[in-house]
């Protein structure tokens, strides 16, 4: 895979283009080592809590956010055999179907790659700095954190060494 592991930008991101670097070696030809491919892309609902959602803007700490994806990438490799990850996420005004956050993880094995690809997002929902903002038909309003986002978190939590996240 070539380029940064963790992209935090204002423009839509190609799901193929992604899991495709993510299979290639650092020559650009395929590895052969990948035995797994595993992903997950996010978007915007149309409905949260209830309310229309017009729009969503993502906010972040630039720099911040970048390092805290990438601590949570380097926990992913601890626990799991992965070949390589990648996390894009935007910012900026999103609508309803727009593509959010792109996770991808490879792996010889499938189990390493869609175990870290979990871990990821579950972490990424939970420590990375972003703020969100609903427009609904009310105004706009922030979105809170939420508690199955940290009871997922806290699943990984009761099998993780002391020194990690």
């Amino acid at each position: 895979m070539s380029g940064p592991r963790v992209v935090v930008q204002l423009e839509d991101f190609s799901v193929a283009a992604e899991l495709d670097a993510l299979r290639r070696d650092a020559s650009g030809g395929w590895n052969t080592q990948v035995g797994a491919v595993a992903s997950f892309v996010g978007t915007v609902r149309e409905r949260n809590e209830g309310d229309a959602v017009a729009s969503l803007t993502l906010e972040h700490y630039p720099g911040m956010t970048e390092r805290s994806i990438e601590s949570i990438l380097q926990s992913a490799e601890a626990r799991w055999p992965i070949l390589g990850a990648r996390v894009i996420h935007r910012v900026g005004a999103l609508s309803p179907s727009d593509q959010i956050v792109f996770v991808g993880v490879v792996s010889a094995h499938r189990e390493a790659a869609l175990e870290a690809c979990a871990f990821i997002m579950d972490f990424l929902k939970t420590e990375a700095p972003f703020w969100k903002k609903e427009l609904t038909p009310d105004g706009p309003r922030w979105v809170d954190a939420r508690a199955s986002d940290e009871t997922a978190r806290q699943r990984w939590q009761r099998t993780l060494p002391p020194s990690a996240p």
